[in-house]
């Protein structure tokens, strides 16, 4: 009875002792959290990279008092560490999508192809970025359409960003009659040009005849433009040259063929 009692005894100084570390420990790791929260350095990172940071760092904390806890307790580490290591594996496997696509956020925050608010295209998918998520990567496109994009398949496509470099080229195509007089059209479509908001000064806007088509001349201005300005650019550079070359008597022909009887 005696040896018993002394057992016991042992075992709920092991046990009181663990639950005293797990509650120390505990309190310890919230404490550390709203350290690194109010740190300079992380409030200087992007919001997802440090909510990453910030997650990764709890998650381990937690794991060390845990398994300090089962030592304290005296669960032999060994055995503690190989049946989470049993676990670990059982559950990569059944996980391996979710798990490549933590991979695949990691890598998109550590190698930065495209941040928050940045307009891109990845495949057939192209729109605004509006969060990088630890599994998804969330997009609107411009018919504001919300798309989430499991991270994994971003790591492994081509990734065009349109606004990284700030700027963007912009040209547009003019189709005009055989019969119009080059200068002329020039002087039409650069006026077009000047009475269109948004353009950018330099790189200067160039205006030149690329093709003698099969039923027009074909002249293309090219122009440089905010990203951010984009699509008004394009938008109003179509219509003021239509107008203008409607002005001037400049035609616009629709496609045609001339056909031979013989």
């Amino acid at each position: 009875m005696d040896t018993i009692i002394k057992i016991a005894e042992e075992q709920g100084m092991k046990l009181l002792g663990g639950i005293i570390v797990l509650a120390v420990g505990f309190f310890l790791v919230r404490w550390i959290m709203k350290f690194l929260t109010r740190n300079d350095h992380l409030t200087k990172l992007e919001p997802t990279i440090k909510g990453f940071l910030v997650n990764l760092t709890k998650v381990v904390l937690y794991i060390i008092v845990v398994l300090t806890a089962a030592n304290v307790m005296g669960i032999p580490l060994t055995s503690f560490i190989t049946l989470l290591g049993s676990a670990g594996v059982a559950i990569s496997l059944a996980m391996q999508g979710a798990l490549s696509n933590l991979v695949g956020g990691l890598t998109i925050l550590l190698l930065k192809p495209f941040k928050v608010d940045e307009y891109v295209k990845i495949g057939e998918t192209e729109g605004t970025v509006q969060s990088i998520g630890t599994f998804f990567t969330e997009f609107t496109t411009p018919d504001n359409r919300h798309i989430s994009l499991p991270n994994s398949s971003l790591t492994n496509t081509a990734i065009v960003n349109y606004s990284r470099e700030g700027t963007r080229r912009l040209d547009v195509n003019f189709g005009v009659s055989y019969d119009a007089d080059i200068d002329h059209t020039v002087s039409t479509l650069r006026e077009a040009v000047n009475m269109t908001g948004g353009i950018l000064d330099n790189p200067v806007p160039v205006i030149k005849l690329t093709e003698c088509g099969d039923s027009s001349l074909v002249f293309m201005i090219r122009v440089w433009c905010k990203a951010s300005d984009y699509w008004d650019v394009n938008w109003g550079l179509i219509e003021n040259g239509k107008r203008l070359l409607d002005r001037e008597g400049i035609e616009i022909p629709y496609p045609q063929m001339d056909v031979h009887m013989k």
